[in-house]
């Protein structure tokens, strides 16, 4: 489907004021309780992830994205309509998704963006936005909290607003960003800073300091990516992610350092820069990827794909169900928002494997899920980031 009916630019001209932040969610979205979330766990392990391309259109230029404006072809312009939307959540519930995350392209750019977030925490999934930042204005700000929105992730690329606006063609970027965060966490919305990791940073102990700066409270970093072979975009060739083997181990090394000595929360899972460590040395990796069986990568083209790395989808949305999950402890990739909760809800998995072995009397096995050491690495991961985990 052609972008020119489901696209529309926010105007240039932005208001300059305050934004008062709202007090209180008008639209109230029905949670589940304890009872209920452990319900889910042992039923199904817990709530599954779709990230959700609605569009692939994108404001910004970024020096290491194939989604960069002056490299996208406008021919190839696609999103989705608000009907499809609505139909993929739908879709989504049934498939026991908690997490929805629109991305892009740049989502913002999407005229339906709100109708979409309001459609899905109606119907009890919490909706998400990974943007970066350039078209916020007031107005949207405050209709997606209204309509419901759950938390918020922005790109940062550098310790520097001059390298940052830079990289990304998007003058006074930052300003934006900051007021955001302002207003975002007046209105009980989390917010949190996606890094990619490249060259543009030169010295990881002035990012804590930075960001701060912008109104983050968090951070999560995005491991380099020089190629994908799904329909997603967010990938170059370009020297400024384009790292070497030992570069690469260095490079998680300083992001393990950060995590331990800056006291500034990294939400990355110190046991899955371990793994990627040993993914580049070549070494036994510990979790399998739950690309696939809980987490979900859903393009314009409305074809469903384990994650961003796999050449093929699994199906068209319109098929999905749980004949077609994929649980092969897959390690090909070091995709952050695939590998990283990979690690954080093993320990959920295996709880529920052991509930159903029980059920069909296969104690041994139950024992032995019960019993795996994993599971302690991952509860330490997931105490370690609780604080992350409970504001989204």
């Amino acid at each position: 489907m052609s972008s020119g009916t489901a696209l529309k630019m926010e105007p240039s001209g932005q208001k300059t004021g305050t934004v008062e932040p709202v007090s209180e969610t008008p639209l109230v979205r029905s949670r589940k309780g304890t009872f209920g979330m452990i319900r889910e766990v042992l039923r199904h392990g817990g709530p599954g992830y779709l990230q959700f391309a609605i569009t692939n259109l994108c404001n910004a230029d970024c020096g290491f994205c194939g989604f960069a404006r002056s490299k996208f072809d406008p021919k190839a312009r696609r999103s989705v309509t608000l009907d499809e939307a609505r139909r993929v959540i739908d879709i989504a519930v049934k498939n026991h998704i908690g997490y929805l995350l629109f991305v892009g392209g740049e989502p913002l750019v999407h005229r339906d963006l709100v109708a979409m977030t309001r459609y899905a925490a109606e119907r009890g999934i919490h909706p998400m936005v990974c943007t970066n930042g350039g078209l916020w204005t007031d107005e949207n700000m405050r209709a997606l909290t209204d309509a419901g929105l759950s938390s918020v992730i922005m790109s940062i690329d550098a310790h520097d607003v001059a390298k940052h606006e830079e990289n990304r063609g998007l003058p006074d970027v930052c300003k934006k960003i900051k007021k955001a965060n302002a207003y975002f966490h007046s209105a009980g919305i989390q917010t949190t800073a996606s890094i990619t990791a490249s060259r543009l940073i030169e010295d990881y102990g002035k990012l804590p300091a930075f960001l701060e700066s912008l109104g983050f409270q968090s951070c999560t970093f995005s491991y380099p990516l020089t190629s994908l072979a799904s329909s997603y975009l967010s990938f170059s060739d370009s020297g400024l992610v384009n790292f070497s083997k030992e570069e690469l181990i260095q490079l998680f090394e300083k992001i393990k350092q950060m995590k331990r000595t800056s006291g500034y929360p990294v939400v990355n899972p110190m046991e899955s820069l371990d793994e990627m460590q040993r993914h580049l040395r070549g070494e036994k990796e510990k979790f399998g990827c739950l690309g696939g069986h809980k987490y979900f990568y859903l393009d314009w083209n409305l074809d469903l794909y384990r994650c961003h790395f796999w050449e093929t989808p699994m199906c068209k949305v319109w098929d999905w169900d749980d004949s077609k999950l994929i649980r092969d402890g897959c390690t090909r990739c070091m995709i952050d928002c695939y590998r990283d909760p990979s690690v954080l809800q093993f320990v959920a998995i295996n709880a529920s494997d052991a509930y159903h072995d029980l059920k069909k009397g296969r104690l041994g096995d139950a024992a032995r899920r019960l019993l795996d050491r994993r599971n302690l690495t991952s509860l330490k991961a997931v105490w370690q980031d609780r604080k992350w985990i409970g504001g989204v």
